[in-house]
């Protein structure tokens, strides 16, 4: 079983300060970039979105020497198809106030496979009420860590397919964790600071065979909250230069 991605590859037109774009900007750009599709009013849509991306790699300050890249992930092969068209048609793309040229968009292929790295952290609620994220340096608790995360992608799945399916065991069985960060994004005026952790590995010792389509999801929609905004995104522990960064 394949999954299909898009790798957006750009050149910054000036020098820039890497923080000058943020997950919103991104997101914002991914949104503009579906006007006049089916997918035009997805940002109002209520719900999960059921797409994701990689932070930008490599994460150093802009320069017009360097190229840089973004990939983007969803179960939605329309919404993926839709992308590719419209970026296929620009010569340039606008974060914030800067412009990026275009060098090359393409779709890949990528395996589900059982070792994953994140390539954007991932955010859970410890207390979506009073909009607390969950934190390692605040509780330290793998385990809770780990039963939000798959009551959040089983929650996700079974919306997306209109399915009850329920997965047996943890949703992981082996992990190391690379760190935790706070990650500034500006919507508007407001300015937010949104917790997650970046992992060197996320691993499913063995899938069952009703189980790969649950963790192709996963791969495809991202791990954890708020997705739509850039969290949660995820690749092979094979792949190389691919957004699995700091």
């Amino acid at each position: 079983m394949y999954l299909m991605r898009l790798i957006l590859r750009f050149t910054p037109t000036e020098y820039a300060l890497f923080n000058k774009i943020n997950k919103h900007s991104i997101q914002g750009l991914l949104y503009y970039s579906l006007s006049g599709t089916k997918y035009e009013n997805l940002h109002s849509k209520k719900g999960y979105k059921f797409f994701t991306f990689s932070d930008i790699f490599p994460a150093t300050d802009f320069s017009p020497e360097k190229d840089y890249s973004l990939i983007i992930s969803s179960p939605r092969k329309g919404l993926i198809n839709e992308w590719y068209n419209k970026f296929s048609k620009m010569k340039y793309i606008y974060l914030s106030d800067l412009s990026f040229k275009i060098k090359e968009i393409k779709k890949i292929q990528v395996g589900v496979e059982k070792s994953l790295i994140t390539g954007s952290p991932i955010v859970l609620y410890e207390d979506s009420k009073k909009n607390r994220y969950f934190s390692f340096r605040r509780n330290g608790n793998v385990d809770f860590f780990l039963k939000r995360l798959k009551e959040n992608a089983l929650k996700k799945f079974n919306a997306f397919y209109n399915d009850d399916f329920l997965l047996e065991g943890p949703i992981f069985d082996r992990f190391s964790l690379k760190k935790e960060v706070s990650v500034k994004v500006t919507i508007g005026t407001q300015k937010f600071d949104i917790i997650g952790s970046m992992w060197n590995l996320l691993e499913k010792t063995h899938m069952e065979k009703d189980e790969i389509k649950f963790y192709n999801f996963i791969m495809d929609a991202g791990l954890g909250e708020k997705n739509s905004l850039g969290f949660g995104f995820v690749n092979p522990v094979k792949i190389v230069g691919d957004g699995s960064h700091d």
